[in-house]
């Protein structure tokens, strides 16, 4: 295919209208972390900078209950490096998908945004022929940061209280991050990807059994990724 054939680079905006889906799974789950958080004796000043500074998504919820319960920071900083390490492995394999061609100048900033769901976004786009753009990741990472850190900061100014009268609500919600993750691979899950799902999912499994969560995802994901190169 010759540059004057290739599909044209997506623009910023097209990157913001493509983190919609994201934005309304972020809103509720990040609206319930700044209730957690003002509920665990932190100001809605100090939630507002866990999210604008962390952006951990499921993690923060971690990180809440690792302070509030009186662990020191370094403790809680490095459980928290532990369970993000899979994030490491987003760029590349991004990169990898776009092609030789994909600019990465401006790589040390739209990566920032590289959450699960951003990632799982933009990888489908590309596997759908869709050309990589850095405009387009910046749209597409700045729409879900908004939507988590606005989210937060709702959830904080509505008070610990906020959703003490719906217990059912408040326990759907710690499902929506991973339902919307699912929900976006599979929109690209094919029949040469299920050996590398299913030997990621039983080492999590194993791991998760033998040790602990945080070990389970981090074993699973490097299990994944050799099963991936395996494959190549």
């Amino acid at each position: 295919m010759t540059e004057e054939t290739l599909p044209t680079k997506p623009t910023f905006a097209q990157g913001l209208a493509a983190s919609l889906p994201i934005v309304m799974g972020y809103l509720p789950i990040a609206f319930s972390f700044g209730v957690a958080a003002t509920r665990a004796g932190f100001s809605a000043t100090e939630a507002f900078a866990l999210s604008l500074i962390i952006y951990a998504g499921a993690s923060q919820f971690l990180a809440l209950a690792l302070l509030s319960s009186g662990a020191p920071v370094l403790v809680a900083a490095f459980t928290l490096i532990a369970m993000n390490l899979r994030h490491v492995l987003y760029g590349p394999a991004l990169m990898r998908e776009a092609g030789d061609r994909a600019s990465t100048r401006h790589a040390w900033a739209w990566a920032w945004g590289l959450t699960d769901e951003v990632f799982g976004q933009a990888l489908g786009a590309l596997a759908r022929g869709q050309r990589f753009s850095e405009a387009w990741m910046f749209g597409l990472g700045l729409g879900a940061y908004a939507a988590w850190v606005l989210g937060t900061v709702a959830g904080a100014v509505a008070g610990g209280s906020a959703l003490e009268g719906w217990p059912a609500l408040s326990a759907g919600l710690g499902f929506m991050l991973p339902a919307l993750f699912l929900a976006l691979l599979l929109s690209i899950l094919s029949r040469r990807q299920l050996p590398v799902i299913a030997v990621a999912g039983l080492v999590t499994v194993a791991g998760t059994l033998a040790i602990s969560a945080t070990s389970g995802i981090l074993l699973g994901m490097l299990a994944g990724a050799a099963a991936g190169l395996v494959r190549r």
